[in-house]
Formats: C-alpha cells, sequence, structure tokens
C-alpha cells in the first residue's frame, strides 16, 4: 500500500493516482477477507496465506499484477508487497485462533490499516496537504475498523458493543497512521501486526469503555490535534502521536488526568512560540517553527504513558494506583517545568552551567538561568495546581510533591545536558530521563508521606 512518485500532468491532476488508488483498493479487499475469520475458525489463515503464495510465486503478470504491483514489484517481477501484507494478516489470524488474540481485534488490525491507506489514497486524489492525508487515513481506517469489529459480533452471535469498538478503532488507526507516518511502504507487515499488538493491550486495559468517554475522548482529542497542527504547534507525526495519547489518557485515566496533560502541550506550546524569532537569533529556537514531532511527544510523556497504562492495570491487580497517579503528575511537571525553563528562561543572558557555574553562551545544553530556574517553579506548580483541582484524591501536600519533582526533574535535565547530551544521549532521551526522575520522585515522596 505504497506512496509512489507521480507526475503531473497538465491539468494539475497527479498521472498515477488511479493505479495508486485502484491498488489500495485491491489491498482493501484483501483485507476484507478477515471478516470471514468467525466462520472459518482455525482456517481463518487460509486465504491470507494463499494470496502470500499466490503473489509470491502465481502472479508475475497480467491484470492481477498490474493492479497490486508497486515500483519494486515490477523491477523484481514479484508481487512482495502484497505477500508481505497477507502473511502478516495470516500471522494475526494464528495468533487469533491458537494464542488467544480476540478474533475481533484480527480483524480490525487488518482492516485499518487496509481501509486507512484506502481513504488516503482517495484524499490524495484532490490534494497532496498531508494533514487531509492523515484524516483520511483516519476517517477510512476508524470506520473500516468498526465495522469489522460489528461484522465479528454479528456472525458470532455476540453483542455488538459500539463504544468498546469505536475506542479500539479510533486507536488501533491511529498506531497504524502512526507508524506509516515514521517507518516506509514496505514496513506494512510490521505496522499491521504492531498494530494488533498494542490493540490487544488496549482491550485488556479498557475494562468499562462508556459511551460518554468515548465521546469525549474523540472529540476533545481530535479537535486539540487540529488545532496543534493549524497553529503550527506540532508535526502530522506530533500530531497522530497527541492525540493518541490524549484518546489513552482519557480512557484510561479520566478527565483529570487529561487536563493535567493538557496543561503540559497547552502552555508549552504557547512558550515555545513566545519570542520565537528572537529565540531564532539567539540559537534557541526549537526546530521545525517549534511544532512537536513525535520523538518529542514521545520523550516528554512516555513515562506519562506508562503510568496511565500502570493505572489501568492496577485495577486488576492488588497495586493502589494512587501511585501511578502521582507519578503522572510528577512526570508532567518535569515536562512543563523543563520547557519554560529552556523557552523563557533562555531569553535572558550569562547561562552558566549547572556542574562548574561558569557563563556559557545561550543555548549550550545544561546552561541555566535563574529566571529560568523561577519560570521551571512556576511550571511545575502550574501541573501540581491542576493536578490538586482536578485529580481525585490530591492533597495540598500531594501537589507540593508533584511541583517538587517537576523542579528536580528539570533539574535533572540540566544535568543531563551538562554531561552525557550530545556525546551519549539525544534531546529525547534527556527528556524521558528527566520525566522519569520527575515521576519516581512523586510517586516515592507520596508514598513516604501519604
Amino acid at each position: 500500500m505504497p506512496d509512489v512518485g507521480r507526475v503531473k500532468c497538465a491539468s494539475g491532476v497527479s498521472g498515477d493516482v488511479q493505479p495508486t488508488l485502484r491498488r489500495a483498493g485491491g489491498f482493501a479487499l484483501v483485507g476484507t477477507l478477515a471478516v470471514a475469520a468467525p466462520v472459518l475458525g482455525r482456517a481463518a489463515f487460509a486465504p491470507f496465506a494463499a494470496v502470500a503464495v499466490a503473489a509470491a510465486f502465481g502472479i508475475t503478470d497480467g491484470p492481477l499484477f498490474e493492479l497490486f504491483a508497486r515500483p519494486a514489484d515490477r523491477r523484481e517481477g514479484r508481487l512482495n508487497g502484497l505477500a508481505g501484507f497477507a502473511l502478516a494478516a495470516a500471522g494475526l489470524a494464528i495468533l487469533a485462533t491458537e494464542i488467544g488474540l480476540p478474533v475481533p481485534l484480527f480483524v480490525a488490525a487488518v482492516m485499518v490499516l487496509a481501509y486507512g491507506n484506502l481513504g488516503k489514497r482517495l484524499v490524495a486524489e484532490t490534494t497532496d496537504n498531508p494533514f487531509l492525508g492523515a484524516a483520511g487515513f483516519g476517517l477510512g481506517g476508524s470506520l473500516a475498523g468498526v465495522a469489522g469489529q460489528a461484522a465479528v459480533a454479528s456472525l458470532s452471535s455476540t453483542a455488538v458493543l459500539l463504544p468498546r469498538f469505536a475506542f479500539l478503532a479510533v486507536a488501533g488507526t491511529l498506531v497504524a497512521a502512526l507508524f506509516r507516518e515514521m517507518l516506509f511502504e514496505r514496513d506494512d507487515p510490521l505496522v499491521m501486526l504492531s498494530t494488533g499488538m498494542l490493540l490487544w493491550l488496549f482491550d485488556a486495559l479498557a475494562v468499562a469503555v462508556g459511551t460518554l468517554d468515548v465521546v469525549a475522548g474523540l472529540a476533545v482529542t481530535v479537535a486539540l490535534g487540529i488545532a496543534s497542527y493549524a497553529l503550527g504547534a506540532a508535526s502530522v507525526a506530533g500530531m497522530l502521536s497527541g492525540v493518541l495519547l490524549g484518546l489513552l489518557v482519557i480512557v484510561f485515566g479520566g478527565v483529570g488526568w487529561f487536563a493535567v496533560l493538557i496543561s503540559f502541550f497547552g502552555v508549552g506550546s504557547l512558550s515555545t512560540k513566545y519570542r520565537y524569532d528572537e529565540k531564532t537569533e539567539r540559537g534557541i529556537a526549537e526546530e521545525n517553527e517549534g511544532a512537536r514531532g513525535t520523538g518529542n511527544v514521545l520523550g516528554n510523556a512516555a513515562v506519562a504513558l506508562v503510568c496511565v497504562i500502570c493505572f489501568a492495570a492496577s485495577q486488576s491487580f492488588p497495586v493502589d494506583g494512587t501511585l501511578f497517579q502521582y507519578a503522572f503528575a510528577g512526570s508532567m511537571a518535569a515536562a512543563l517545568s523543563d520547557t519554560l525553563s529552556s523557552e523563557l528562561g533562555g531569553l535572558y543572558d550569562d547561562p552558566r552551567l549547572i556542574t562548574t557555574f561558569e557563563t556559557v553562551p545561550p543555548g549550550t545544553d545544561g546552561g541555566v538561568t535563574w529566571q529560568g530556574e523561577v519560570f521551571g517553579l512556576i511550571g511545575s506548580a502550574v501541573v501540581g495546581a491542576v493536578a490538586l483541582a482536578l485529580l481525585p484524591g490530591v492533597t495540598p501536600l500531594g501537589a507540593a510533591v508533584v511541583a517538587l519533582g517537576g523542579f528536580l526533574g528539570m533539574n535533572a535535565d540540566s544535568l543531563l545536558g551538562a554531561t552525557v547530551e550530545g556525546a551519549t544521549f539525544g534531546n529525547e532521551a534527556v527528556n524521558f530521563a528527566a520525566t522519569l526522575v520527575g515521576a519516581v520522585v512523586s510517586a516515592l515522596a507520596v508514598f513516604a508521606l501519604l
């Protein structure tokens, strides 16, 4: 299901769009074979295995070859793309019938990728806008994911749970779209298998998915994702990462958790854009005009994602979920504290290296200003205040602990920047370590004090 080079005709329409669209439609039809899984039972893998064998060894020319062939397939005289897609689907089918992957999730994983790409190709007929292409993938994949799960439920005579189906379909589509942005066209098998495995995890964690949670989660996260892209606060991949993260936080944690998350993304994005031209002149501006990519989003929020997943899992195990709540808030406090310290504190002169206190040029890794320290403390306090107001069970002392954890995480970021960033670790890894410090300090302090 590739993106291929296209030559513009005199009319301005891409000359290779129609073959690409037909190929995407062909892959979608192959993906639809997954719906027969409840009828085929343990033989659910067979149709895909047959397609894989035919693609690899049987179809070397003719109309079917032309329908499914990618440029690389034509050079090699073999439908490797279709074979890989079908083999991945066959592997998921075996996991569903032999290992325990729920059949609806197998179907959803195949359908969201196949029809998501078809939706993207349909949009590509009229525009090359990457955001609209991602929207086409999201709409096509989500609708197909819901329809596939509903079809399995009907064939299996089980309940049709539309809110749950919608959550899983949208989450799976976002995962697939994100991986497609990050990887290459030949990696469709990896995208499909990864989507299936993550859907399995999401399904296990989503003990109870209410209609209100799903509707609110989708409406709010999609609206904020669109706004972040339109305002230049995130790239397409960054937008997809943020929307997926927001959806999982709302469904697994709740509105209060989402408010803590947004306090980082909202205030942090505004601070990044603040006096951006001056930051560019000083050499401290974020790349891509401040638009957050996937690496930036995950570097700052990966710990938070792990915390909300552990919180959801704690409902099935004898573990106090409150610790993960504080760890989540502490990681976000560290992320916002570090962002404000860098984006606002970096506007002031005479930064000093945190390890030796010698004066260094603005933008030097590990360089800090006293103004940046103040802004960092304000940032961590903002997250602590939001947690106090909206997270259940957070006490004033707990909010202070969150603020302290965030402040220490910010300084850990500076310390790592002065010692290991660049030579050993990249900026995203340092951000991850800083948020981890914020999470651990907050959770341990709450455990000791409360």
